[in-house]
């Protein structure tokens, strides 16, 4: 009898650790914004919604928030699979929240910040250019209201547009009956800018140049070089073509870029030339994200890291053709403001939808923060390929680096690296990260002469450094017009 008495007692006393090891614990695993992401920082305004993850939740379950009245809990509007959806109320204050289910509490969240306004958007000091504002491409100028410059203005004043890029030229022939001096002269007196544009080819740099001259001559307030495929691996014919440019139009006269926007799928671009010294102040990228087939939001966080190392002001350009849906229209305009850019430019006039017209002429809401992209660099370790690489040598010879300029990012490159990052005080990861890129930035960028390297490789019909001759990884714009007209 006493031994019964025992072992119940004994059981008795396990029931309580039995139950709790059938209980998993309540955990909150984290709080992000819903529907965008903002999981580094939830910072959003009251009534917004917020998405918590957990584990251990068994039937009902409530998050508890700070507000003006004190800490309350709201239900969840829905749910899915270990994710719950819920408003915060119109007083909350910010601050932790945590989960409640009956008895049971989780952890504590990070802070989630409350917007009593929405904060201005990062902004950069105006170009002082003809890039500044909203403008328009203009490819085929008959094709665009008929070639009717006072049609042109009338749209483009309506439309917000304070710019318009006309083509100029193709390879080596100027388009004379176009881009005359009668024309940049009408368009100017209507209140716009004019600058040109001229697709290039680097079969005849000095002759591309020369007619890119033409166009400065003829009034154009900037000059935009449309480069493409047809420049990948070419690095000595883009350093030849802004030679004579530059020769031609002087050093400090604007110049941009319009190129790929992804830098890392084009590796054989020489994207260090026409935006290195003595190339091109600015950065037009193409960030044509219907044609991609990605989102306005991807193309925005995937264009800005790896364009940001060229230190080059960065102005969209977003596209009209296609006929996007007027709210991504809308989207990649408030996207420019939160990215802090100044200007941004479509592509093109002679193919704008009716919608997209009032797309762009409609007012915007601010996109909020600025989202993370804007201020990450791409990260390069041992094994990247590609001119991003180009660029980083470049700097680390410039700080007095005994390596190779080729592209390849191989073990010398990476010793490199630790050294520079130990010699200033940074973590030796060897790899260009993000706290490594601004400080190697401050170095100069010791540029190779690409024709005396293409000389010295004459025995083959390489141009560029090994990596600058790989092929690009995926065409990201898919080519659904012809530009040479």
């Amino acid at each position: 009898m006493a031994g019964a008495v025992a072992l119940a007692l004994a059981l008795a006393a396990a029931l309580p650790a039995l139950a709790g090891a059938r209980t998993p614990a309540l955990r909150l695993l984290w709080v992000d914004c819903f529907p965008r992401s903002c999981h580094r920082a939830p910072a959003v305004a009251p009534g917004s919604r917020l998405v918590v993850a957990a584990l251990g939740v068994q039937g009902r379950l409530r998050v508890e928030v700070a507000t003006r009245r004190g800490r309350r809990t709201v239900a969840p509007v829905r749910r899915s699979r270990l994710r719950w959806v819920f408003r915060l109320p119109a007083d909350a204050t910010g601050g932790r929240v945590r989960l409640r289910n009956g008895t049971r509490r989780s952890n504590w969240s990070r802070v989630v910040r409350i917007l009593r306004r929405l904060p201005r958007p990062v902004s950069a000091p105006a170009s002082g250019t003809a890039l500044d504002g909203q403008g328009m491409w203009i490819w085929i100028l008959h094709s665009s209201e008929g070639g009717n410059l006072s049609a042109i203005e009338s749209r483009a004043r309506a439309s917000g547009v304070s710019t318009v890029f006309l083509k100029s030229s193709d390879g080596t022939s100027f388009w004379s009956s176009q881009f005359t001096p009668q024309n940049v002269s009408a368009l100017k007196a209507a209140g716009l800018h004019v600058c040109a544009w001229q697709y290039v080819y680097g079969s005849n740099p000095r002759g591309e140049a020369a007619v890119g001259a033409q166009a400065v001559r003829n009034g154009a307030d900037c000059l935009v070089i449309d480069a493409e495929s047809e420049y990948e691996g070419r690095y000595a014919q883009a350093q030849t073509y802004l030679s004579a440019l530059r020769a031609g139009i002087g050093a400090s006269y604007p110049l941009a870029l319009a190129g790929f926007p992804y830098v890392d799928y084009h590796p054989s671009f020489p994207f260090s030339v026409f935006l290195g010294p003595g190339g091109a102040q600015f950065n037009l990228p193409q960030m044509y994200w219907k044609a991609i087939g990605t989102t306005v939001d991807n193309v925005y966080s995937h264009t800005w890291p790896v364009n940001r190392p060229y230190q080059r002001p960065i102005f969209p350009l977003g596209q009209l053709y296609q006929d996007p849906a007027p709210a991504e229209i809308a989207r990649f305009r408030s996207l420019a403001s939160a990215y802090g850019t100044t200007g941004l430019s479509w592509w093109d006039w002679q193919e704008t939808s009716a919608r997209g017209w009032q797309a762009i002429a409609a007012a915007v809401q601010p996109a909020g923060p600025a989202p993370p992209a804007a201020g990450a660099y791409a990260r390069l370790s041992q094994g990247s390929r590609g001119d991003l690489v180009v660029w980083a040598q470049e700097h680390l010879v410039g700080a007095g680096a005994a390596i190779a300029v080729d592209g390849a990012f191989g073990s010398g490159t990476a010793q490199a690296v630790r050294n520079f990052q130990s010699a200033h005080g940074l973590a030796a990861t060897g790899a260009v990260d993000q706290g490594t890129w601004p400080v190697l930035l401050q170095q100069p960028a010791a540029a190779p002469n690409w024709a005396s390297a293409a000389r010295a490789s004459a025995a083959s019909t390489r141009t560029g450094p090994p990596s600058a001759r790989l092929p690009s990884r995926r065409r990201e714009i898919p080519p659904p017009w012809r530009r040479g007209g």
